[in-house]
C-alpha cells in the first residue's frame, strides 16, 4: 500500500506525464507534416459550392464526411464512386441530376428538383471533387479508383 505521500507522488506525476503528452500530441497535430485538410486547393467556386451545399440544406437529407441527415446517401467521395460505377463519368451524372428540372427519385427516395444552372452544377461539383481530395484515412474509399487528380481539379490547375 501506498503511504499518503507517495499516492500524493504518484498523482502528480502521472498527471504530469499525462499532460505533458496531451502537449505533445496537440503540437504534434497541428504541425503542417500531417495537415490533412487540403485547404490549399480551396477555390472560388469550392467556396460558391459550399455556399449553395449550405443554403439549399443539402445536409438535412445527405452526408458528408460523415455528418449529416441520412435519408439520402453519404456524398464524400461520391466522384470517385460514380466514376466506377460509370466508366468514368461521375461528374456528369451528378450535374444532370442537379440540373434536372424533374425530381430525382432513386429506389423510392425523392430528391427535390432543384433546377441548378450549369455554373452552380459546376461548383457544387468542385466542391465534391475538393471533398474527395481531402485525406480521411480510408474514409469513402472505393476499391480500384484511380487516386490521380481529377480532370476538373487538374483543368481549374492549368487555367491559373
Amino acid at each position: 500500500m501506498l503511504s499518503k505521500k507517495q499516492a500524493r507522488a504518484f498523482f502528480l506525476g502521472g498527471t504530469l506525464v499525462t499532460f505533458l503528452i496531451f502537449i505533445g500530441l496537440t503540437i504534434f497535430s497541428l504541425s503542417k507534416d500531417v495537415d490533412q485538410t487540403n485547404h490549399e486547393n480551396i477555390t472560388e467556386a469550392v467556396v460558391r459550392g459550399k455556399n449553395l451545399w449550405d443554403s439549399n440544406n443539402c445536409m438535412g437529407c445527405h452526408t458528408l464526411l460523415g455528418e449529416g441527415g441520412y435519408y439520402a446517401p453519404e456524398l464524400t467521395k461520391v466522384i470517385d464512386r460514380l466514376n466506377v460505377k460509370y466508366n468514368g463519368s461521375g461528374e456528369q451524372v451528378i450535374k444532370s441530376i442537379l440540373m434536372s428540372p424533374v425530381p430525382w427519385q432513386p429506389n423510392g427516395r425523392k430528391m427535390v428538383a432543384y433546377g441548378f444552372s450549369n455554373e452552380e452544377a459546376e461548383d457544387l461539383i468542385a466542391f465534391f471533387d475538393w471533398i474527395d481530395d481531402i485525406d480521411l484515412n480510408g474514409f469513402g474509399e472505393v476499391v480500384g479508383v484511380d487516386k490521380s487528380i481529377s480532370p476538373i481539379a487538374r483543368e481549374r490547375m492549368n487555367n491559373q
